[in-house]
């Protein structure tokens, strides 16, 4: 039987703003960010992008990797989580907002949480140098389900088009914002050419899993290593699979 495989949800990687802030657990300091992919390493994973993860979650490949992914396009994933992956030789994912490219996370400004840059078309550019990789988090990170049909067909169409276009890549992996789609939107994305999608149902993911419903494993600001390890190796992220 294979393993299950963890692909880890990330959001920014910098140090957490004080307490009363909303949505503060999506922020990860830098130094556990490093800890945790020390471990990583410690253990015998090895850290991938969706498009290294692939033959793994078809069932052509076996080992012990784990995906790295990290939504919406954060500048702090370039100058925080850049440097430790490579250190450790790991790849990983970005999924970033393409209308907001050099912009902003403005779809969280009222819900009080604060502004943070996101990386611009150079910046995405410095993240593929870096051996990374960039896929799609629709344009304006829309609620999918709160749209409209060809409104949302756009929204994940024009995100890997302008991503393409601007960063001058192939950009093969999409995730829902907020995790929110339904059937048809993972239908979208297989007409549109991508190979991947993910959610964020919490569960490890397994050779066979539909590739366009993708279960991720959450770390978040109050992660410690033991839990860590925990979301990793044990059966501990997969009780919504019962």
């Amino acid at each position: 039987m294979r393993q299950p495989i963890p692909i880890l949800t990330y959001h920014q990687v910098e140090e957490p703003p004080p307490r009363g802030v909303p949505y503060r657990s999506l922020v990860v300091a830098p130094a556990a960010f490093a800890r945790q992919m020390a471990m990583l390493r410690a253990l015998g994973y090895r850290g991938l992008s969706m498009s290294a993860l692939e033959p793994y979650l078809r069932g052509d490949k076996k080992g012990r990797v784990v995906g790295i992914t990290l939504d919406d396009g954060y500048v702090n994933n370039l100058q925080h989580a850049l440097p430790v992956l490579q250190r450790h030789g790991f790849s990983a994912t970005c999924y970033v907002v393409s209308g907001q490219m050099g912009g902003s996370n403005v779809w969280d400004h009222d819900k009080g949480i604060p502004a943070r840059p996101l990386m611009d078309a150079a910046q995405l550019k410095a993240w593929v140098a870096g051996g990374q990789e960039v896929g799609a988090h629709t344009r304006n990170h829309v609620d999918l389900r709160q749209t409209e049909d060809a409104a949302a067909f756009q929204e994940i169409a024009g995100c890997k088009r302008e991503l393409e276009h601007r960063v001058e890549v192939q950009v093969r992996h999409f995730c829902y914002p907020y995790g929110s789609h339904e059937p048809k939107h993972a239908a979208m994305a297989k007409a549109l050419g991508y190979a991947t999608a993910t959610t964020t149902r919490r569960s490890r993911s397994r050779a066979g899993d539909d590739l366009f419903e993708l279960p991720r494993v959450p770390v978040l600001r109050s992660t410690s290593l033991p839990l860590f390890w925990l979301k990793l190796a044990t059966g501990y992220e997969d009780r919504t699979r019962r």
